[in-house]
């Protein structure tokens, strides 16, 4: 009798069993639109690695070589790729992506199909394999390998030809056949123009979109890396894209999605495309200096802490990936200021989301398709369930119950992409203590990982709004979170009369400076207000905070003579002085049909020995990259002392410095022989010179 009674209930057991499995099968929700592949999703978990570019440009100063340079000038005196991966560990990043060949076509490994590489080099007499020793290095640290092939190369005779196909897939081959797997395959844009060519110095053009075949490219890849994706700024999709910028974010939007084919302009790249028939989610690329590879005169220059923290949640906290770039010195490694930084970072972003504030707290919703995809799954830490809507529902909210008041300044919130991007615009509000509501924001797309930052509130209750979506929407996860306040570096800045202003981004600060070389502190002199100061300075502000006795890092800022006498010659237009004013975020345009020219009267002789030129920020136009540069006794004899170009300017339209022999001049003149636009006009947002 026992024995029927058990069986009749283990019948009961596996059918309840088997209606709740089919039931929760059949309640889920489908897919909507494009949605990403596998691999596309193992890469999109990775949320933050390294790229490393080390060449031949390392030992010239070049960011982008020509092709010409000997192999024997790359000889690093203390390369180890351990040390490598043994700092992108510790900055919590989960893999690196080497440029094993750059526009120069120094191959960083001993590619058989080519003289110019490190088995020409003095480095270990030739026997070296940098790739060789990263891929080990990676694997001893438990990092993924990924790999930059640069398709244009200023130093093949081929290049140009359709024989470069062959040459440039037999490379390829080497890198996905001898190292292992790899996680991503990087291809840059940068293709055609002046270079070596096998000693033929000259120009040549291609055409992007069908030289390279890539499509057949592609299906080689997809055979010996089957687990990769590849990122292609060519004008072919392939599985990722580029943001539009290499200033270290994307935009607030970001859609996940972009269209197979046509046209990809700024604001596709930058937002992504709503209805995009094609899941083609963006990398964020920076450097942690101005430039990609190593140049000494930068080692001051390396992101601060809060640059690198608005990088972060301007990449990772908007749908998009952080590929941060760490160019590797003449020694071989990544220098200490980088390390440092990138450090500094891991434990900032380790602090501010330690706790998770709403973690076994009350949460509710206004709408659930059934206890399978209820508001429990939101904080259960299992990335494979979600709070899903009904069909047809793409209105909800969810309110999180504190318990008591609680203090936060950041959220984090997910979708379910594995089914489709969906939600268009949210918002998030708080209970404060009287029992009001306060709106702390209102943004748009979530994607993968949204991250807000606001001023610290206190609350009661949160609530996070969905107030658009394409359809019902699945949200995996919620955060709330209290990060410790960093202090930013002001910003000092020098007008046409030499006065001088410093402003912090938090107004209730206080700022302290020095001008005589030390390193202010809370004891220094106290900034109240502008201030004037002629001549060559060098400025060092802080911001402090008296309740937590913490200070900013300090900000540095070096002034060369002012302007306070000079004058821009043969302009008619009132907007020229923009680029006198001490302002990077205001720019003049000069616009010509011939060699453009920026002539200025100093007002009296002085003794120079080079220039800053920096581009318009924020727009693509104008941006010189080829000049040259003269001076003159008398606005009428010329000399011409520098001529060169501005290398990967487009990319990175920063600060451009240029030295020269000293020499005396009361007129000076900034010609633009090309843009990179190709377009009739030249961009100013700064000009400035510097003196011996």
């Amino acid at each position: 009798m026992n024995m029927k009674i058990n069986r009749l209930l283990l019948t009961y057991i596996l059918c309840f069993s088997v209606w709740n499995l089919v039931n929760a099968q059949t309640d889920a929700p489908k897919p909507l639109g494009p949605i990403p592949t596998k691999q596309q999703m193992n890469w999109q978990q990775m949320e933050y690695y390294a790229f490393v570019h080390f060449s031949t440009n390392t030992f010239t100063d070049q960011e982008w070589g020509y092709g010409e340079d000997d192999p024997k000038i790359f000889n690093p005196t203390d390369l180890d790729c351990r040390q490598w991966a043994k700092v992108c560990k510790e900055a919590g990043m989960k893999g690196i992506i080497i440029t094993a060949k750059h526009h120069s076509g120094f191959c960083l490994w001993p590619s058989k199909y080519t003289e110019y590489s490190i088995k020409n080099s003095p480095w270990k007499n030739g026997k070296g394999d940098i790739v060789g020793d990263l891929a080990k290095a990676c694997k001893e640290y438990g990092l993924k390998l990924g790999i930059y092939l640069s398709p244009w190369d200023r130093n093949s005779a081929e290049y140009g030809r359709p024989e470069y196909i062959t040459y440039f897939r037999n490379q390829l081959k080497e890198l996905l056949t001898n190292y292992g797997d790899i996680f991503e395959v990087w291809f840059d844009g940068a293709n055609g123009g002046s270079g070596y060519y096998g000693g033929a110095k000259e120009t040549r053009t291609i055409d992007r979109t069908t030289y390279y075949d890539w499509q057949n490219t592609y299906k080689l890849i997809r055979k010996l890396q089957p687990n990769a994706v590849i990122w292609n700024d060519n004008g072919d999709r392939a599985d990722l894209r580029w943001v539009g910028t290499e200033a270290g974010y994307v935009g607030e939007t970001n859609w996940s999605l972009l269209n197979k084919t046509g046209d990809v302009p700024y604001p596709m790249l930058h937002y992504g495309v709503e209805n995009g028939n094609a899941w083609v989610p963006g990398e964020v690329n920076t450097s942690t200096r101005p430039g990609w590879f190593y140049h000494s005169y930068e080692d001051s220059r390396v992101k601060t802490l809060p640059q690198l923290l608005n990088t972060y949640y301007s990449s990772i906290g908007r749908n998009g990936t952080l590929l941060l770039n760490f160019p590797i010195d003449r020694r071989g490694r990544i220098h200490e200021n980088d390390e440092q930084a990138v450090v500094a970072l891991a434990k900032a972003v380790k602090e501010a989301f330690a706790v998770n504030l709403a973690k076994n707290k009350k949460v509710e919703v206004s709408d659930s398709r059934g206890k399978n995809y209820n508001a429990a799954q939101v904080l259960d830490d299992n990335k494979d369930t979600y709070w899903a809507t009904s069909d047809g529902i793409s209105k909800a909210s969810l309110t999180l119950d504190f318990g008591k008041l609680t203090t936060f300044n950041r959220f984090m919130v997910q979708e379910y992409i594995p089914l489709g991007q969906r939600v268009k615009a949210f918002k998030l509000e708080a209970q404060l203590e009287n029992g009001s509501w306060k709106e702390l924001a209102r943004q748009t797309t979530i994607g993968y990982k949204r991250i807000l930052t606001f001023p610290s509130v206190q609350a009661k209750k949160l609530r996070f709004e969905v107030l658009d979506a394409k359809s019902n929407f699945l949200i995996s996860a919620i955060g709330v979170y209290l990060a410790p306040q960093i202090l930013t570096a002001p910003v000092i800045s020098r007008n046409p009369d030499g006065i001088i202003s410093i402003q912090a981004d938090d107004k209730e600060t206080d700022i302290f400076y020095t001008i005589d070389g030390t390193i202010p502190d809370s004891k220094s002199i106290k900034y109240s207000k502008p201030f004037p100061a002629d001549g060559k300075l060098s400025v060092q502000a802080i911001t402090y905070s008296t309740q937590s006795k913490k200070s900013s890092p300090v900000a540095k800022q070096e002034f060369d003579i002012s302007k306070k006498d000079w004058k821009i010659l043969n302009v008619s237009d009132s907007t020229a002085k923009r680029l006198l004013d001490g302002n990077p975020n205001t720019a003049w345009y000069n616009k010509t049909n011939t060699n453009i020219e920026l002539t200025i009267d100093l007002g009296k002789e002085v003794e120079i020995n080079g220039f800053r030129y920096l581009p318009g920020q924020g727009s693509n136009e104008g941006i010189i990259s080829k000049y040259q540069f003269f001076v003159s006794p008398d606005n009428k004899n010329w000399t011409l002392t520098d001529e060169a170009e501005f290398s990967n300017i487009k990319n990175n339209p920063l600060w451009q410095n240029r030295r020269f022999k000293p020499t005396r001049a009361r007129y000076v003149r900034l010609t633009s022989l090309s843009t990179t636009e190709g377009d009739h006009q030249a961009g100013y947002a700064e000009f400035e010179l510097i003196t011996p």
